[in-house]
């Protein structure tokens, strides 16, 4: 069970580092007027956030 636990804080870890990379990208995106981009990003960072959150569940229930 320990190891489980380390292995989804970790996990957590690096998705709220992704998320802030993202965000980082998709101003950057914005500056350059990449609305593509700027909507792949929004969606990624979307799909971080509910994984992340998914995580969070399974870590509360252990």
């Amino acid at each position: 069970m320990a190891k489980r636990k380390k292995r989804l804080e970790k996990a957590i870890n690096s998705l709220e580092e992704q998320e802030k990379i993202h965000e980082e990208k998709k101003k950057i995106a914005e500056e350059l007027g990449q609305e593509e981009l700027v909507h792949y990003y929004e969606k990624e960072i979307e799909s971080l956030k509910i994984r992340r959150k998914n995580r969070e569940k399974k870590l509360k229930r252990k």
